[in-house]
């Protein structure tokens, strides 16, 4: 059996309908700013990235995109999970989510809004979508 190196996540990338939308409302709910366009063939991507290039997020627009929402329940993205330290820590994104136009609601089933945080035995978890439908969400470990 061969040994290879463990990896880690190096970049998320999201395909949006409206890029120069999703730039801004990425780069004010992440804190990650533009760092480089990718052009394409058929489109063109944005690199945001924080400070350090630790969390680094690929928005790319393709012109045959004919502005459907995204749905998990075709295959592709299912979600994209981001860790936070504590379940404090969830408290406080559903208030700067909700500064950023992502609502409260029972259940994050449609663009910009998320659920009510989620108390499981192994995390607890914020679910919210961005304006294409793209679920996202925060885990925070279990505290034990």
């Amino acid at each position: 059996m061969s040994t290879v190196s463990p990896v880690r996540l190096h970049h998320l990338a999201l395909t949006v309908t409206d890029l120069e939308a999703s730039v801004q409302w990425y780069s004010d709910v992440f804190d990650v700013q533009p760092v480089m366009d990718i052009p394409h063939h058929g489109g063109l991507g944005r690199i945001l990235a924080d400070a350090d290039h630790e969390l680094m997020i690929a928005l790319h627009h393709h012109e045959t995109n004919n502005g459907d929402l995204c749905a998990e329940t075709t295959t592709g993205l299912d979600h994209a999970g981001f860790t936070v330290a504590n379940r404090a820590d969830l408290v406080q994104w559903q208030d700067h989510l909700e500064t950023h136009g992502v609502i409260r609601s029972g259940v994050a089933d449609k663009p910009l809004t998320q659920s009510p945080i989620a108390d499981e035995p192994y995390a607890s978890v914020l679910v919210f979508r961005d304006q294409d439908n793209i679920q996202l969400e925060l885990f925070a470990p279990a505290q034990h």
